[in-house]
């Protein structure tokens, strides 16, 4: 692994950062599960794509982030307004975006921006080598800002009251529909601009480019707070979930540049043939290999795991008590 490789996965980990904090404004502040975020990652890519293609990158960017505002408020409008329930609203937003990002595209799976001029090609002449670095570190650093006032804010307090407990809002003469749409709205926005800055980055739009990306975000949002947030200001709350975003990407680097048949061939070697050991290591050398058709299933049992912490901490925390107290017990 060289430097390249590293920097490669800092720059995805702060772009999908951005995703991965409009995840955290619908599952953390509004306590909504919010299943849009395929859909509005892929919208924000596509408008970003084709807008590219115009020859207008900057433009590309605000228009991926306005696309996921509207796919947020069509959700959030099923939510408030239709009376369906957030999982579904999410599925049924998510779903009918399919069609539309087909559409945006002009009916093709896939849209190529190579040798096409991007936001990075005029960063170049600022940041250098680094521009796919520090282009989005910058815009990131003004995303957490600019999430950091809002929520402190009149109306950012009241959409985290609406996430916290929505009857006392609505008994306080609040406007629990608005405060959701709001933040649906933000949530879904950010996405998009994900989409938006990941298509310019790696050069092409896809249909597909959006499944999973629910998972990705939650193993970046839930790595962030189990190794970083432990109960401080909402600020570092907003900080912690892009390092997770980063963290998870280094992790996906090392697993990926994990290859057992270096490791375990020398194993194999001096393993008596048909014996156990002889059959596992052989199957593991077969079928243990990593490639990148496998982050899916990574992902998923990073979000497993961290789910899980929390459950494994508190049982190893009794076994341990009941230890010391059969301990205690076997000296009296």
């Amino acid at each position: 692994m060289n430097l390249m490789a590293w920097q490669g996965s800092i720059e995805l980990g702060i772009i999908y950062g951005f995703m991965a904090l409009g995840i955290f404004v619908s599952f953390r502040i509004l306590n909504i599960p919010d299943l849009t975020v395929d859909g509005s990652f892929t919208l924000g890519a596509s408008c970003s794509a084709i807008i590219t293609l115009a020859g207008q990158p900057f433009l590309g960017l605000l228009a991926g982030a306005l696309a996921g505002a509207i796919a947020g408020l069509i959700t959030a409008f099923l939510q408030t307004k239709m009376k369906i329930q957030p999982i579904l609203a999410g599925i049924l937003t998510m779903t009918g975006l399919y069609s539309i990002n087909l559409r945006i595209m002009q009916k093709r799976g896939n849209v190529s921006l190579l040798n096409i001029p991007t936001v990075f090609d005029p960063m170049k002449q600022i940041f250098g080598n680094y521009a796919k670095l520090l282009f989005p570190l910058l815009l990131i650093a003004v995303v957490i800002l600019g999430m950091t006032l809002f929520f402190k804010t009149q109306l950012g307090l009241s959409i985290r009251a609406t996430g916290d407990n929505e009857d006392m809002v609505r008994s306080s003469s609040i406007n629990a529909d608005f405060t959701k749409t709001v933040g649906l709205s933000l949530g879904n926005a950010i996405v998009g601009l994900s989409g938006a800055l990941i298509a310019q980055y790696q050069q092409f739009s896809d249909i597909n480019m959006g499944i999973g990306m629910v998972v990705i975000a939650m193993a970046s949002l839930i790595i962030g707070e189990v190794l970083l947030f432990l109960g401080r200001s909402l600020q570092w709350h907003i900080i912690s979930v892009v390092i997770g975003s980063i963290f998870y990407r280094l992790i996906i680097m090392f697993v990926l540049n994990f290859n057992p048949a270096d490791r375990l061939s020398s194993y194999l070697a001096n393993a008596a043939e048909g014996s156990f050991s002889h059959h596992l290591l052989s199957f593991i050398i077969r079928y243990g290999e990593v490639s990148t058709s496998d982050l899916k299933l990574i992902s998923s049992i990073i979000v497993g795991l961290a789910l899980s912490y929390p459950v494994i901490k508190d049982r190893m925390e009794i076994r341990k008590l009941r230890k010391a107290g059969e301990q205690n017990a076997a000296t009296h």
